[in-house]
């Protein structure tokens, strides 16, 4: 709950003791109210004041306390995440890479074919020459 939301319950505290104070006041005829009821009157606002200080800070270390398995999580799968992302853009490059060798040996292989080609064919000019049969290719 956020905390302007909450009720001021020290405010509504102060309230009644100020209204305690007043009646008490006029009780006497409007002559100051003795030292001896509002001395122990401020005793129990700094104690209820004391006691809603603590009751807040419990509670913000009890939700601390209950959002920091939640808070481990997410932060491992973000972990997760940026390793996935990281494993996906090696992959990515790797495919780049294998796809850039797979382009160059097709041109070495056509080299090689054509390279194969020219040696053949002054033998074949030989044996054509020679009257000798054409050898089958595979």
């Amino acid at each position: 709950m956020p905390e302007h939301a909450r009720p001021d319950l020290l405010g509504e505290w102060r309230k009644a003791m100020d209204a305690v104070v007043s009646s008490a006041a006029s009780v006497t005829g409007h002559a100051p109210v003795p030292h001896q009821l509002v001395e122990p009157m401020q005793r129990q606002l700094e104690l209820v004041e004391e006691i809603i200080a603590r009751e807040r800070r419990l509670q913000r270390e009890l939700v601390e306390r209950a959002t920091a398995p939640a808070d481990a999580v997410f932060d491992l799968l973000e972990d997760s995440a940026a390793t996935m992302r990281g494993q996906a853009e090696a992959i990515e490059a790797a495919g780049r890479a294998l796809a850039k060798t797979a382009v160059l040996m097709r041109r070495q292989a056509e080299l090689f074919e054509r390279s194969v080609s020219g040696l053949r064919e002054p033998v074949e000019l030989a044996r054509s020459a020679a009257g000798a049969p054409r050898r089958q290719h595979s």
